[in-house]
């Protein structure tokens, strides 16, 4: 039972952190290589993709796509999707992907030249489903090693841990008030029918 209990809330807190980690914004320093706009064909991975009716996601089988093209420091690439997420989730309100994506196409540099910008997005980046983390905001920075406090993940994480606190401090309390009373009862009371039928199999052995 013990074991059971282990795992099932690690499984429901990996899961939880998984989907904060997912929707939370992130910001990585790169420079911009390319921007360009790709027919996609939607199939298991749909769920990493706008919904059909946010911004200029307009078709759920397959539509055109913007694009971000970046490299980071140490000449890895990382590919942003530049998609709205209008009023659904997560609640980023994006409905300028056009305007982002002019944005970045001013920002390209080159190595030679190059123009360090910081990609504000959520989500994640995994060749093999073939998803990529959406662009929300796109800013010149004066170079690679800028440090970025993320103050608006800062502040939900504490308010989120605050929260899970008070709602088990509750939850304790409750079922120390009007859980445990019970159970003990129930408890005692097979207890003292279990003595009652030793007693009368002890009798009828006897006999």
């Amino acid at each position: 039972m013990a074991l059971f209990k282990w795992v099932f809330w690690g499984t429901f807190w990996l899961l939880i952190g998984a989907f904060l980690h997912y929707t939370l914004p992130q910001t990585d320093i790169v420079r911009i290589a390319d921007t360009y706009e790709k027919r996609i064909d939607f199939g298991e991975n749909s769920i990493f993709w706008a919904s059909a009716d946010s911004g200029n996601a307009t078709g759920p089988v397959n539509r055109d796509v913007f694009f971000i093209q970046t490299f980071r420091s140490n000449d890895k690439p990382m590919v942003y999707r530049n998609e709205d997420t209008g009023w659904g989730w997560p609640p980023y309100f994006k409905f300028d992907t056009s305007n982002l994506q002019a944005e970045a196409g001013d920002l390209k540099s080159t190595k030679t030249a190059p123009q360090w910008v910081a990609v504000r997005h959520y989500g994640w980046r995994n060749e093999f489903l073939s998803i990529f983390p959406n662009a929300v905001s796109v800013r010149p920075v004066e170079g690679p090693d800028v440090r970025i406090i993320p103050w608006i993940k800062i502040i939900f994480l504490v308010l989120f841990l605050a929260l899970a606190w008070a709602i088990r401090v509750r939850w304790v309390r409750f079922r120390e008030a009007r859980i445990d009373p019970v159970v003990e009862d129930v408890g005692d009371s097979l207890a003292e029918r279990r003595s009652r039928i030793g007693r009368w199999l002890d009798r009828r052995r006897s006999r």
